[in-house]
């Protein structure tokens, strides 16, 4: 694949832990991955990204490193890897890692030097701070919960931890640390590996350590100095190279994002942004029953779509990952077995013919939907179980406090992966980690691939028209009847021609716009229109020999 060809790629999304188990302990592992290549190859995506494999002691699964350089046995070895990384390579699979340079592990070695040892090198490394009127040094809030800042017990220090209290942010203004990161960076690069997902990496630059009229993220979002040491780390480490990179970030703003991916400014490919996937927080609150705002969904889409084509910047685009509830049981209809399989035809079609990098997440492509768990302890997740707590102590129901967590738990997408309708899916012969969904007998990848009209064979369709048309990576995207409350319409035009995409977010047929010309070929479809009316949950794409007039409202 040459250095421009990334921006053509599709991506997907391994959440190992729950991906394929060859151990038998109901954990997933890096030989699980390697056993289901060819299926990967079969799907036709260009890149697997793994969310963390490193040595960790799991309290946020994963993402509290405590050394970047081993491989946490419960996932295998170095060598594994190894033989990951060759496999995937002989089949024109490419290995993306997740990193989590924003913080380590209170378990890393740094980290405890610097705790046990006030006076060590290693106390710059971290972010301590002494309290304030015997108190915190500043309200900050935790994103997981509670203040930000965590007392050391022999001293009057505080440490930073933006996260869980077991992850410890790091000092970027240190150059060492800097330095240190680079290392780290220029080891995986040598290993073998393709590419990077930067863990919250706009979060690595610090402001002034004040007291917040809110959480305090305003002064570390996006913050002083994050371009510089983003642009400092690719001239280390990846610029000149063809490995792809993407940042997650967070709480961020569309002129952030395309100072991070424009490539004159050497940053990063690309980056996620999660604003879309806000449109059913009632009043910004995560923790809350609610739907969908659909205008609200297709207004900040468009934005961002529009807004980082038009600047030169590139998007990733995604429903769905290790952070999200499932897609179809959030913004499609999991209630009866048709509605799944059209609703989550209709929303692969959608993001697909989108202008940027699309990701699929693990069961994504089959239709996997939110588990819908009755027991609190049936939750494995941190963030969920606070929030639970918490909720409780607002003096809502145990039943209440459950629904908000079936609906916006992570523990939704984190369910062991599908594989056939044997007992635990075909995920494991031992217990698995986390309760198996269960309407596995129905939803699973071996069912899917029999099955021609499934959602899967739309997906590998799709994947199929971004590699072959220019059109889908490289033409610009026109938003269109933007205030329609059932219809999410928007073209795509590229030399000449032009891309039509019609999608029914409502459950019932819909007639169509009397201005829109459906004149055209049919590229992809997940149902046919019917005298102008397209039923509930379809979508259609239609190309078009010339780029029609701009359609009025």
């Amino acid at each position: 694949m040459s250095q421009m060809d990334w921006r053509k790629s599709v991506v997907y999304q391994i959440y190992p832990k729950s991906f394929n188990d060859t151990t038998g302990n109901g954990q997933g592992d890096i030989n699980g991955i390697t056993e289901k290549l060819d299926y990967l190859a079969y799907l036709g995506v260009d890149y697997l990204w793994l969310t963390p494999v490193y040595q960790s002691p799991m309290n946020d699964n994963g993402y509290d490193i405590s050394d970047y350089y081993q491989v946490n046995e419960l996932f295998g070895s170095l060598d594994d890897l190894r033989t990951l990384i060759s496999e995937a390579h002989q089949r024109d699979l490419k290995i993306m890692m997740d990193i989590v340079i924003n913080h380590t592990s209170t378990e890393h070695q740094w980290f405890k030097d610097a705790y046990n040892h006030p006076e060590s090198p290693y106390r710059d490394f971290y972010i301590f701070k002494k309290s304030k009127d015997e108190g915190p040094p500043t309200n900050w809030q935790s994103k997981f919960g509670g203040n930000a800042w965590q007392q050391e017990s022999e001293t009057d220090d505080y440490y930073l931890h933006l996260f869980d209290v077991s992850q410890a942010d790091l000092n970027w203004d240190n150059p060492q640390v800097r330095a240190e990161l680079h290392r780290i960076v220029k080891y995986w690069m040598d290993f073998g590996v393709d590419g990077f997902r930067f863990d919250v990496i706009n979060l690595i630059s610090k402001g002034a350590f004040k007291d917040s009229k809110r959480t305090g993220k305003e002064f570390y979002t996006d913050g002083p100095r994050v371009h510089e040491y983003i642009h400092e780390l690719n001239k280390a480490t990846f610029g000149d190279t063809d490995l792809m990179t993407v940042g997650e970030m967070s709480s961020t703003t569309l002129d952030h994002c395309l100072k991070y991916t424009r490539p004159e400014r050497q940053e990063l490919h690309s980056v996620f942004n999660f604003h879309p996937l806000k449109v059913d927080y009632a009043n910004g609150d995560k923790w809350t029953n609610a739907s969908m705002d659909f205008l609200q969904l297709k207004e900040i889409l468009m934005k961002w779509q529009v807004g980082i084509y038009e600047g030169g910047g590139w998007n990733a685009i995604f429903w769905c990952n290790h952070d999200q509830p499932r897609i179809v049981s959030r913004f499609g209809d999991d209630s009866t077995e048709a509605l799944r399989v059209q609703s989550g035809k209709m929303l692969g079609i959608v993001l697909h013919m989108l202008q940027g990098t699309p990701y699929i997440y693990q069961g994504e492509e089959i239709g996997m939907t939110n588990p819908g768990f009755t027991s609190i302890n049936q939750y494995q997740d941190i963030e969920a179980i606070n929030a639970y707590k918490t909720l409780i102590e607002q003096g809502m129901s145990e039943a209440e406090a459950l629904t908000i967590l079936n609906q916006k738990s992570r523990d939704n997408s984190r369910t062991p992966m599908l594989w056939n309708d044997e007992r635990h899916a075909g995920f494991t012969e031992g217990e698995p980690w986390m309760p198996i969904n269960d309407n596995y007998r129905n939803i699973n990848v071996a069912r899917a691939m029999e099955d021609s009209q499934s959602i899967l064979h739309t997906y590998r369709e799709l994947i199929k028209l971004r590699h072959q048309h220019d059109i889908v990576t490289y033409g610009d995207i026109e938003p269109l009847y933007m205030t329609h409350p059932e219809l999410f319409v928007y073209r795509r035009n590229y030399q000449g021609e032009s891309w039509l995409v019609i999608a029914n977010f409502a459950s019932y047929a819909v007639e169509l716009p009397e201005t829109l010309s459906i004149e055209g070929q049919i590229v992809i479809a997940n149902c046919e229109l019917n005298h102008r009316t397209i039923e509930g949950y379809g979508a259609i794409v239609i190309a078009q020999e010339e780029k029609y007039d701009k359609d009025s409202e």
